[in-house]
């Protein structure tokens, strides 16, 4: 079987059986068009006819075109997914990626919002007009459960809880999870439902004419109240949902539920913020442990 019907076919596969989004869709087609045209130079027809060497020079290609190492490792993953399934099928009877490896990747550590921070920015200037309200509830949500952006547009009022204090998401990979709602973010929900009333399959964030809003809306709002109060760095919405993860950490040492909380499949994704939470003990080491204090006076050192 030529090797393009076979990825039209996983592709198909992973949108209705899996349920994989759109754009992680588009992003799996984009990676493996770069294989498939590699295959078209190299007069390869099949996947069964690739092997590490053909892979390889594949990958060696792409960093000389300029693909960046996440980029590469992002390509290599789309790639092993298909060869797996095609394998599970017995389409495919050894690994074209065995022992092939990517360059590393230096992960950067996310940037967060220190608490005086968070609190600044979700409290905002005070402005209790309609769209005040609005942004209010909806920094203040963002911050309260750590919701991806996706996560908060598609919300609808019959997923809140507020007399529990929860709000059940439909997460990646059509997962659905509960999240505890902070004191402050129901006060702010009921205060936007009060405003806007609460018909259970009404958005809870509206943009025009009642529609849900959009994403685009929320992360321009972010930046014009992020810069009404002067931040130095970029605020955007995922800016809050790594702020909470750290600040969740930094307060539990739980890595297992914060993992829970985030709806992270893999506890491989989470553990970024232990890094994080690590900075944070660093600093509060050096401020309050004696011997972190650099000698100001003479002496040996010696206790």
């Amino acid at each position: 079987m030529d090797a393009q019907p076979q990825v039209e076919a996983w592709l198909v596969r992973l949108g209705s059986e899996r349920k994989v989004s759109p754009h992680t869709l588009e992003g799996y087609r984009r990676d493996l068009d770069k294989l498939l045209r590699h295959m078209q130079k190299q007069q390869i027809a099949s996947f069964a006819q690739l092997h590490p060497q053909h892979m390889r020079g594949f990958i060696a290609a792409e960093h000389r075109a300029g693909l960046s190492p996440k980029s590469l490792q992002r390509l290599l993953s789309s790639c092993r997914s298909l060869f797996r399934q095609l394998t599970r099928e017995g389409l495919l009877a050894h690994d074209p990626l065995a022992g092939v490896r990517g360059p590393k990747v230096h992960r950067k550590l996310p940037q967060v919002l220190d608490v005086d921070e968070a609190t600044a920015l979700v409290e905002g200037d005070g402005n209790d007009d309609a769209l005040g309200v609005r942004d209010r509830a909806m920094l203040e949500l963002f911050y309260s459960s750590g919701l991806r952006l996706s996560e908060l547009t598609g919300l609808r009022w019959l997923d809140l809880d507020l007399n529990a204090g929860e709000v059940r998401v439909l997460g990646k990979g059509q997962k659905t999870r509960i999240v505890p709602v902070g004191r402050h973010a129901v006060a702010a929900l009921r205060a936007l439902g009060d405003v806007e009333g609460r018909a259970p399959d009404a958005p809870v964030f509206r943009g025009r004419h009642g529609a849900p809003i959009s994403p685009r809306t929320v992360q321009a709002r972010l930046k014009l109240l992020a810069l009404r109060q002067g931040f130095a760095k970029r605020v955007h919405p995922h800016l809050l949902r790594h702020t909470f993860a750290s600040h969740m950490l930094e307060s539990s040492g739980d890595l297992r539920a914060v993992q829970e909380l985030l709806g992270h499949a893999d506890i491989a994704t989470t553990q970024i913020y232990t890094h994080l939470d690590f900075q944070h003990l660093a600093k509060v080491y050096d401020a309050a442990h004696p011997r972190a204090h650099k000698r100001t006076s003479g002496g040996n050192g010696k206790s």
